[in-house]
């Protein structure tokens, strides 16, 4: 070789090796960096124990299966996860909250169950600045009149799933008056609202409405004072509640003479599988069904059977799919959670697809538009399930109405 052409060949070399040096200790730098951040912290609140620990375990559950899907990591670092009790008593939630956003220094916080729950967490979340996914928690306030610059919810509120179900019931369902019952609480006011709202301006009449603690064992007391002559019942239970009011409700012989209908947590499934044929035949709305014929479900629900020997119910799936979320945020920020506002704005802007429950986007005001199902308990193998019978796309929280219009309106309430 020429001496010229040589001593390019070892400068070329030369130049090779620098850079795969270089290459390698900037691979090895990054992952040394990698390696020594410290966890995302996730405060997460659900009831595990009390009247709604099911529904509390089955949210848990569905947060845990995400994770365990992804390795428990996002934008390049791991994830904790700090689960807390709050036993479905707003005061014990606030407890709870102030014990994981100021001892254990969460970056962003998840969960929570009762509407009651929602709205005392709020004012907290909010002056605390921290970034609050709500999957369940359904208080339409929340993105409304009182619309919290903090919480992100992916879920639903309550009025959403009744405003379409009340026109269906007039319109479909042909029912022209309705007694309903429901638990005393915002959720139970809101969803009654909203169902009441558009079926009395569709030309239907309630004629009763009936309000049930949240304690209460006994139903005998509400069943006697429901009229025969209405065309049916809307109900609004969950957890034991919606367990003894259906038993009760064929008991006192008004199943086969009056329909039952209602909001979609009185015969989700998790209870349905408690149930007998006292629940079948009736029609709620919910956005979630475990018998939804979608790739995306069918993949869900396999997986959350054979990790729980359950079938999925709303609740479950609600954490699975609000997951998705909190996962898509912290990797729009690279893992940077410790910038509150870019991980708030993360969430905002997430574009999640392939969920158990079909397409949802967030509207302006930090609420989902998705699917609005109405369900009709069937056996179908030997198994209750919630057969999808009507599927009303794209609801949102205002329904059909104008929002500026809507927020002049007072809140649904007793």
């Amino acid at each position: 070789m020429e001496p010229r052409k040589k001593q390019a060949h070892v400068v070329s070399a030369f130049r090779r090796t620098v850079i795969i040096a270089l290459v390698v200790a900037g691979a090895t730098l990054t992952l040394a960096q990698t390696a020594e951040r410290p966890p995302v912290k996730i405060g997460f609140m659900v009831p595990l124990s009390g009247a709604n620990a099911q529904n509390g375990r089955d949210i848990l559950n569905g947060f845990l299966l995400l994770l365990e899907e992804t390795g428990y990591q996002a934008g390049g670092r791991k994830i904790e996860l700090i689960v807390e009790d709050d036993e479905g008593i707003p005061a014990v939630g606030l407890t709870k909250a102030r014990k994981l956003i100021e001892r254990d220094g969460v970056h962003m916080m998840g969960g929570a169950l009762l509407t009651s729950t929602g709205y005392a967490l709020a004012p907290y979340i909010e002056s605390q600045g921290i970034p609050m996914v709500y999957p369940v928690v359904s208080a339409d306030d929340l993105t409304q009149r009182r619309r919290a610059k903090w919480i992100i919810r992916t879920g639903y509120t309550g009025s959403q799933p009744n405003h379409p179900f009340g026109e269906y019931a007039y319109n479909t369902l042909k029912l022209r008056t309705v007694a309903t019952i429901a638990l005393d609480y915002g959720f139970g006011w809101e969803s009654v609202g909203g169902f009441r709202r558009t079926f009395e301006e569709q030309g239907g009449r309630i004629t009763q409405s009936l309000w049930a603690p949240l304690s209460i064992h006994d139903f005998a007391p509400y069943l006697a004072q429901i009229s025969r002559d209405v065309d049916a019942v809307y109900a609004l239970f969950l957890g034991r509640t919606a367990l003894q009011f259906v038993r009760q409700y064929e008991e006192y012989g008004l199943k086969g003479r009056v329909q039952l209908i209602g909001m979609g947590t009185t015969t989700d499934e998790h209870v349905l599988p408690a149930m007998g044929d006292e629940a079948i035949g009736v029609i709620t709305a919910l956005h979630y069904s475990g018998a939804l014929e979608n790739p995306a479900n069918r993949k869900f629900a396999a997986a959350y059977r054979a990790r729980y020997k359950r079938v999925p119910s709303y609740y479950s799936e609600s954490m699975y799919t609000g997951g998705k979320w909190v996962l898509a945020a912290i990797d729009a920020v690279k893992g940077n959670v410790e910038d509150r506002n870019a991980l708030l704005e993360g969430l905002r802007n997430a574009r999640p697809t392939d969920l158990p429950r079909g397409p949802v986007v967030l509207d302006e005001y930090g609420n989902p538009i998705e699917n609005i199902y109405v369900r009709r308990v069937e056996r179908v193998n030997g198994v209750l399930q919630n057969t999808v019978i009507a599927t009303l796309p794209n609801v949102s929280q205002f329904w059909k109405y104008n929002p500026a219009e809507y927020l002049k309106q007072p809140l649904y309430a007793r």
